[in-house]
């Protein structure tokens, strides 16, 4: 009897291939799946930074067409500017589309334009970027510009100036001239000119447009005589011991001469609602200027004033044509005062002198003496006693501007504090020379100071010293985003301020 066995099964080896054969193809759906999900993030990837590119691209448009329609206006040109309702992205969306190499349409962005407020030199443009392959995916850029104001520097001047041992300089200092700098300066120290004589020693040796007489250390003290190291062809030593910030120049010089043009703009800005203006006294009883006192109270005090000694107010008169009836004293009340509001973000123009003082509170307000008729002296602003803030956030704001000088009379306070930006726009700001018996104690400016001439509120003989005995000159930081409403300022929109949002 023959022997029949059954064939063993050979399935097993098929489910074993399927298996392979599944997991290998759930290997590659799953590459396949990831591959092409980073190819799809990387082309995200890369149309958020075009879009990003195309909203920075808007931002330089603007800036660009900022240049050509205000750069080298005066502020009256660049308001007229702002308020023709032609400027791009104001009111409106400017939209512009983006060309790829090709020649194709990539891409566009938006525009949105806040313009300046009144008084104000500060633009934010906010530019949305988007690629037409990603319609909704965008970027958004916002940037502040801002036209430099006048009182972005702790000293601006238009003659040669010299900081003695022991002064101390927080903001940037410039001069159109030279300057020796003897003190410690903890921003930049810049001058127009590449190199001076020095009028303070007797040698005639050009010296830098910025230098100093301070010994290098480890010496001490300073050395009146010219220094070799610090004059051409030698290389301008970093002398950090005295400019911690550095010393630039030549630099571009600033236009004295110009701020004519911005009290112009002023004159006829505070005549249209935005101040208080107060036309020079024409009658037989002429006034010699106003008196002006700032009240925390938002008011300010004014009048008219009849007798000067010494740059110093001894008498005013009642506002009327009479000259016969006066007062001692400038104070509420009296027949002699008037009272108005302060313009918040204004200015009170005089076309006289004016001595002013006083405190405010909550108020941003520009001050100015001078007499723009063509006829009769330049005018000059003079303080006499403190002019004060109440809040030192940004939020009380004073400037001053006297045609000829911001001067301090001879009976001004003792301890006299100032907190205001000053520009003498033809003279200087600074004391008179009283004479040798003129003593007073301390004299403190928080804010920043531009001059024509000269600054300085002491004077010295050699073997003594008259005027004030202390000075003290402290930068107010918040004049370097709120000046002073229409205060002078540079002829360029700077980025002052850029974030993504």
């Amino acid at each position: 009897m023959s022997d029949k066995r059954k064939p063993k099964a050979k399935g097993s080896v098929l489910a074993y291939v399927l298996v392979i054969m599944t997991v290998v193809s759930m290997l590659l759906v799953s590459i396949l799946t990831f591959i092409s999900s980073q190819i799809k993030n990387g082309a995200y990837v890369a149309g958020r930074e075009q879009a990003f590119q195309v909203a920075e691209q808007g931002i330089q448009f603007y800036k660009w067409y900022l240049a050509h329609q205000t750069d080298g206006r005066t502020a009256q040109q660049i308001e007229a500017f702002w308020n023709s309702g032609t400027a791009y992205g104001v009111g409106s969306d400017y939209v512009a589309d983006v060309a790829d190499p090709s020649g194709g349409i990539m891409g566009s962005y938006r525009l949105r334009v806040t313009p300046p407020t009144t008084g104000s030199t500060i633009v934010q443009v906010e530019s949305v970027g988007e690629m037409d392959r990603y319609p909704g995916k965008t970027r958004t850029i916002r940037v502040r510009f801002r036209r430099p104001s006048w009182s972005e520097s702790a000293v601006l001047a238009n003659d040669e100036m010299r900081f003695g041992e022991g002064t101390e300089t927080y903001g940037k200092v410039h001069s159109n001239l030279g300057i020796r700098f003897d003190g410690y300066a903890h921003n930049i120290v810049t001058s127009s000119v590449t190199s001076y004589d020095d009028q303070d020693h007797a040698d005639t040796k050009k010296e830098f447009g910025v230098h100093t007489h301070v010994n290098k250390p480890p010496a001490t003290g300073t050395n009146d005589a010219y220094r070799p190291l610090e004059m051409p062809p030698a290389a301008v030593p970093a002398r950090t011991d005295v400019f911690s910030a550095g010393r630039e120049f030549p630099v571009s010089s600033v236009d004295f001469n110009g701020v004519l043009g911005d009290l112009s703009f002023m004159k006829s800005e505070s005549q249209a609602g935005h101040g208080k203006f107060f036309a020079e006294d024409t009658t037989n009883f002429g006034d010699l200027g106003r008196r002006i006192i700032l009240s925390s109270d938002g008011n300010f005090d004014t009048c008219r004033v009849q007798t000067v000694s010494n740059d110093s107010v001894s008498k005013y008169k009642y506002n009327s044509t009479s000259s016969t009836s006066t007062c001692t004293s400038c104070v509420r009340g009296n027949p002699c005062t008037k009272t108005y509001a302060i313009p918040d973000a204004g200015v009170v123009f005089v076309e006289d002198n004016v001595w002013l003082s006083g405190q405010v509170n909550g108020r941003k307000v520009t001050v100015v003496a001078a007499n723009l008729t063509g006829s009769g002296p330049d005018r000059s602003l003079y303080i006499p006693n403190d002019i004060r803030y109440t809040n030192y956030d940004g939020s009380d704001i004073i400037g001053a501007i006297g045609q000829e000088d911001v001067s301090i009379p001879l009976d001004s306070e003792d301890n006299l504090r100032i907190d205001a930006a000053l520009i003498a726009q033809k003279g200087k700001v600074g004391r008179p020379n009283y004479g040798s018996s003129d003593h007073k104690s301390v004299i403190t400016v928080f804010g920043a100071i531009a001059t024509n001439r000269r600054y300085g509120f002491a004077w010295t003989s050699g073997w003594s010293d008259w005027g004030y005995t202390d000075r003290n000159l402290y930068y107010d930081n918040n004049l370097l985003y709120y000046p002073p409403p229409y205060f002078p300022t540079g002829t360029q929109y700077l980025v002052d301020l850029w974030e993504e949002l």
